[in-house]
């Protein structure tokens, strides 16, 4: 499976901005694709996730009601919304896929830099 991350950039707090995830290869062993961020200095930390199929899906604490994850199986793509962003969501952003019968996110794009002024 390759993932392709893309829609960052820089916004001010309160602003919003969509990243997307494109994925390709395997599709049809998808579980769940997640998004992940990691600030400098700070570990890698779970920000929200969908299920490929059902549509299921959940979120960080600190992202519930201003982040929305939502799929376009055609496209094969996964979004975030990220509304009423603050400077502690700057990040970078990754996407990452499980598959069915795997414990843990196996596949990981690139990242894409989220950097939110205050």
């Amino acid at each position: 499976v390759q993932l392709q991350a893309s829609g960052g950039g820089l916004v001010q707090a309160g602003d919003s901005l969509r990243v997307s995830c494109a994925a390709s290869g395997a599709i049809l062993s998808l579980y769940r694709v997640g998004w992940f961020r990691q600030a400098p200095g700070k570990e890698r930390e779970f920000v929200a996730a969908i299920e490929w199929s059902g549509g299921g899906s959940n979120y960080a604490d600190s992202v519930k009601g201003r982040f929305t994850i939502w799929r376009d199986n055609a496209k094969n793509t996964v979004y975030l919304q990220m509304n009423n962003l603050k400077p502690e969501d700057a990040a970078v952003y990754y996407c990452a896929v499980q598959r069915f019968g795997r414990g843990s996110f196996e596949y990981w794009g690139q990242g894409t830099q989220v950097t939110v002024s205050s």
